[in-house]
């Protein structure tokens, strides 16, 4: 029985020692006070725009937006105009020609985002055998929403000393296990800003982060608006039925 007992206090002692070095590898998860995620929050169409801007230049490179037709970019403030200009601009799959070959042709406003690759084994063949995630829901799909992607697209640095790395992956303070298959994706200047805006890594990542997060909840703002309303109706309602029973009951003995 002494050496059972003996065995379970040293596994005890071991939880306990471990606890804190695993309390110390957590990941702290950034709070950026997003302007969408405030009670009256909207989306920053000039972010969004910039957003589209890194996404369509950097990260369309290997994922995919499966659920957005260029249309959609109507909910970022471009013009039709601008759509069907930017859409004409991609090649896309056209049906076939009349000897029942596929072919390819300009996209058009109803056209789906262009996915990089044609399938997904074509993806992992091109990645190393990891799967770029379609983007379309990724800030839905993930705890911690945009704050979490945000986290990984900056946690991009140097491994710990004595921190072992697997072949072809890339460390990364916020993604779990520190060890992720996609290299950095943004730069300092990775793109242009007609604006003038800083093209750091940070605003970069915020604006994709905003596009993303406006992709994965575009009627969001709507959403909103409606709960206030509602809101609104039902405090109103609330007041005019004390009213009435004030009314109702006022000449009634209690």
């Amino acid at each position: 029985m002494r050496p059972m007992r003996s065995l379970l206090a040293g596994a005890f002692a071991a939880m306990l020692s471990a606890a804190p070095a695993m309390a110390a590898d957590e990941p702290i998860m950034p709070n950026m006070g997003w302007s969408f995620d405030k009670l009256f929050g909207t989306f920053d169409t000039a972010s969004l725009q910039r957003g589209f801007l890194v996404y369509s230049s950097v990260c369309a490179n290997c994922h995919s937006m499966q659920y957005l037709h260029y249309r959609d970019l109507e909910g970022i403030g471009l013009s039709a105009e601008a759509i069907k200009a930017f859409a004409a601009g991609v090649t896309v799959p056209s049906g076939t020609d009349d000897s029942g070959v596929p072919k390819d042709g300009p996209a058009t406003p109803a056209s789906q985002f262009k996915s990089p690759f044609i399938n997904d084994k074509a993806a992992r063949s091109a990645n190393g055998g990891a799967l770029p995630p379609d983007l379309s829901l990724i800030v839905n799909a993930r705890e911690g929403g945009a704050d979490y992607i945000y986290g990984i697209i900056t946690g991009f640095t140097k491994a710990p000393t004595g921190f072992k790395m697997q072949d072809g992956m890339n460390y990364n303070k916020m993604f779990p296990g520190h060890q992720i298959a996609m290299p950095q994706p943004l730069q300092d200047g990775s793109v242009e800003y007609t604006d003038g805006t800083n093209t750091s890594i940070d605003q970069e990542a915020r604006d994709v982060v905003t596009f993303l997060a406006w992709a994965a909840n575009p009627e969001l703002v709507e959403r909103k608006q409606i709960g206030v309303r509602a809101i609104l109706f039902l405090v109103f309602m609330t007041g005019i039925t004390y009213a009435v029973k004030r009314r109702l009951w006022a000449d009634v003995e209690h």
